[in-house]
């Protein structure tokens, strides 16, 4: 009975280390937002699920499509997502209009990534070439929305600018039979535009109109404020390893698309890859060397609500854009 008894307390002992590991190995769980359908602009977050850099840190992520920007801020307003992707206008707009529990929490674009595609040959070589031409857009394209003021800032009349509002699907069959001058799109879709004009006979030129004077951050990393009241060290370990992946995405292009084509099967990865390839610049550049991945500079802030309050007729003082970012996930 006493070697029982000995037993028995001795187990009692272990009890609370067996406790510790248990709660040391238990997985945060985390629904990821993403602004749109998968793809391989989107990769990097696949790629951190398939090489276990968000399991490294104790996070099962789950990932989850959205429609734009706005969705994705609304879904995390409301508590279905607690970290995602979208763009920060779309951010600064809903926080114009009244209080919104999301905040930026790291930059993922240092550069924005709006773009007129054209033709080599065109005469459009800058974006007053597009005078007098006729040039396509996406209905809901967020493009559209600084389309007139990116054009009254380098002298150009919108008024005189033919805009055809057609199905993004269509764009690069007409600009590649002439059918348009121009198209407005993001530089991440340019691959396939390419393979459309190469078949065509054509050549894709790009201008980004962060070459014509629009600054500030795109795509940014976002956190619901439930989360960062909740569970702060979870988003600082989110972080990291959502931009351990980034880096591991922009090193090889292909593995990430792999990783994407691993949990979404009809995904084609050599376009997928060209894609992620596609918006690199946007994500690591002059910017990125001088401020940091992930960096929100003041000046750079202040720049991007400056082009959203112009596009929306918002006055500068609507609202402070440095209380939209929390920079204390950074670096951790």
């Amino acid at each position: 009975m006493i070697p029982v008894l000995h037993r028995l307390l001795r187990l009692l002992a272990l009890l609370p280390l067996v406790l510790a590991f248990g709660q040391a190995r238990a997985v945060d769980k985390i629904n990821f937002q993403l602004d749109w359908l998968p793809g391989g602009d989107k990769s990097a977050a696949y790629l951190g699920i398939k090489k276990g850099f968000f399991a490294e840190e104790g996070i099962e992520v789950t990932i989850l499509s959205g429609r734009g920007s706005s969705d994705a801020v609304t879904k995390l307003a409301t508590g279905v997502s607690d970290i995602g992707t979208g763009g920060f206008s779309a951010l600064m707009m809903a926080a114009a209009e009244g209080p919104v529990p999301v905040m930026a929490i790291a930059s993922i674009y240092s550069k924005q990534p709006d773009a007129i595609f054209t033709v080599k040959g065109s005469p459009i070589t800058s974006l007053k070439g597009v005078l007098g031409k006729q040039v396509a857009t996406a209905p809901f394209s967020s493009s559209n929305v600084i389309w007139p003021v990116i054009l009254q800032a380098n002298g150009v009349d919108a008024d005189k600018v033919s805009m055809l509002k057609v199905d993004p699907g269509a764009m690069a069959g007409m600009l590649a039979a002439g059918k348009v001058d121009a198209t407005i799109n993001w530089i991440t879709v340019a691959p396939a535009f390419e393979a459309v004009l190469k078949e065509a006979g054509r050549q894709l030129v790009i201008l980004p109109w962060s070459e014509f004077g629009l600054d500030g951050y795109g795509l940014t990393l976002f956190a619901s404020a439930k989360v960062i009241k909740e569970r702060p060290q979870v988003v600082a370990k989110f972080v990291r390893a959502y931009q351990k992946a980034t880096l591991a995405a922009i090193a090889d292009p292909m593995a990430s698309a792999m990783a994407l084509k691993d949990k979404v099967p009809e995904v084609d990865p050599i376009p997928a890859a060209a894609e992620f390839r596609a918006s690199i610049p946007l994500i690591k550049n002059e910017i990125t060397d001088r401020d940091g991945m992930g960096a929100f500079e003041p000046k750079l802030l202040k720049a991007t609500w400056t082009w959203v309050a112009k596009s929306k007729g918002y006055p500068m003082d609507k609202i402070d854009p440095e209380k939209l970012v929390d920079r204390s996930f950074l670096g951790k």
